[in-house]
């Protein structure tokens, strides 16, 4: 009697926005009045334990619909696949994604259309991790080295990384994995905080947002900084008395400078002792990162949020241009792209200090850290995972900060499922919260047309 094999059936997309421009949270130099979103989907199965993939890729309003056409462009690379196959070998579907060659003219491998291709990969991983009964860290942590190797694309990077060193990093990692998943368990991985440090939030606010900060176990703070010199200055020196000397305070310009302004303005704040500098200038502009790290030396500078992909990382590192790598669960190729940035981090000797303030990052990007800690840097020193207090209660299974530690999900899966009723509540432009806040304008004589989206 033959079997039917089961198969993703669907790959179902929603836009999701959040109002969170009216607060000013996620406010900086670049982006003054975000509404944090969600490009969303979900692959659905005919598998008999109902198992699905959610992933989901982070924009800020305007533009969310144009990537979540991107991911339903990619639905016919994925509907039909076995389900068991896909799950076995997550980096098939990443290979053919980004080894389509009409896709890759739209990059390639950048952009709109390969954000699009990291939400479905990490959907796979989401499904992957749930039918495994396991949480992605530990699916990850758990795995054969020969078989994360085999998941990460080599392609242009073997001159700073090639198979063979990954493996030894990777066998390296596995002594002492036991005692450290068991510290893990019990402590949690550190993070810091950028809920003080808005653009838009008055001195009070901060001042206030930092003190609690302190008080929940923070031991690092972020202030966004790069529209004005003079408020830095006076947010720094408010940000300073409230945390007091043992606290180490981040600044981040959101890439608002050029080269030359990034060294100036950096070295004006250095009274106020900031401990890194974060994405000083272009994303692009590796030379540029280089410059800015010899100049405003000891200050560290900390970039990767908007990095493209892999490659652009790898001429970061060999460039001496960063002192703390960020990595992002959305912005690149999705889990697969990831394990390589995170192995040429370790190659490198590179802290790695994940970007984690949009809707639904903290979720899926505690699980990379914690694989790294468990499995492959063996370390958490200079390392911390960013959090911001925002939206989490929209996710099944959100993140738990205690002490400020971030603790170990137990769940099965990526942590990336969103709850029904926010889905249905936030979708664009037809939700129940969108649809109530448009009629309210109509009413008010507004046609609603500006300050739906940031």
């Amino acid at each position: 009697m033959s079997s039917t094999v089961p198969r993703v059936t669907a790959l179902d997309t929603y836009d999701i926005r959040f109002p969170t421009s009216r607060e000013l949270d996620g406010s900086d130099a670049m982006n003054p009045d975000p509404d944090y979103s969600a490009a969303y989907l979900v692959l659905r199965t005919d598998a008999a334990d109902g198992a699905e993939g959610h992933g989901f890729t982070f924009t800020i309003g305007r533009g969310n619909d144009v990537q979540v056409a991107a991911i339903g462009a990619l639905r016919a690379h994925v509907v039909g696949r076995p389900v068991d196959e896909l799950c076995a070998d997550p980096g098939s579907l990443a290979r053919d994604l980004t080894g389509d060659s009409q896709l890759r003219w739209l990059g390639p491998e950048k952009g709109v259309m390969h954000m699009a291709i990291g939400a479905v990969v990490n959907a796979a991983w989401d499904l992957a991790a749930k039918r495994a009964g396991l949480p992605l860290w530990q699916l990850l942590a758990d795995a054969e080295p020969e078989w994360l190797v085999s998941q990460v694309d080599f392609r242009y990077i073997t001159d700073a990384l090639t198979p063979e060193n990954a493996l030894r990093l990777l066998r390296r990692g596995r002594a002492g994995a036991a005692e450290r998943t068991e510290r893990l368990l019990a402590r949690g991985y550190p993070g810091y905080t950028t809920s003080p440090g808005w653009l838009g939030y008055p001195d009070e606010k901060l001042t206030r947002l930092a003190r609690q900060a302190v008080a929940d176990g923070f031991t690092q703070i972020k202030l966004k900084v790069g529209a004005d010199l003079h408020d830095d200055i006076r947010r720094m020196r408010a940000a300073r008395a409230a945390v007091g000397p043992g606290v180490r305070i981040a600044i981040d310009a959101n890439q608002r400078w050029n080269v030359r302004e990034a060294i100036e303005w950096t070295n004006a704040l250095a009274e106020f002792d900031p401990y890194w500098i974060e994405e000083p200038t272009s994303p692009d502009d590796v030379l540029g990162h280089a410059a800015v790290r010899r100049a405003v030396a000891p200050v560290k500078v900390a970039t990767g949020e908007h990095v493209q992909n892999r490659v652009v990382f790898k001429q970061l590192l060999q460039a001496d241009a960063l002192d703390v790598l960020q990595i992002d669960a959305a912005r690149v190729g999705g889990v697969n792209e990831n394990l390589a940035i995170l192995l040429l981090a370790a190659e490198y000797g590179v802290p790695v200090c994940p970007h984690a303030g949009g809707v639904g990052l903290c979720e899926l990007v505690q699980h990379l850290s914690m694989f790294d800690y468990v499995a492959l840097s063996g370390t958490t020193e200079d390392r911390v995972i960013e959090y911001v207090g925002h939206l989490h209660e929209h996710f099944t299974e959100p993140v738990h900060i205690r002490d400020g530690h971030y603790g170990a999900p137990l769940a099965p899966g990526f942590s990336a499922t969103m709850r029904p009723e926010s889905i249905a509540r936030y979708s664009y432009p037809d939700g129940e919260f969108w649809a109530a806040d448009r009629a309210t304008k109509d009413d008010d004589g507004d046609d609603g047309s500006e300050g739906a989206v940031a």
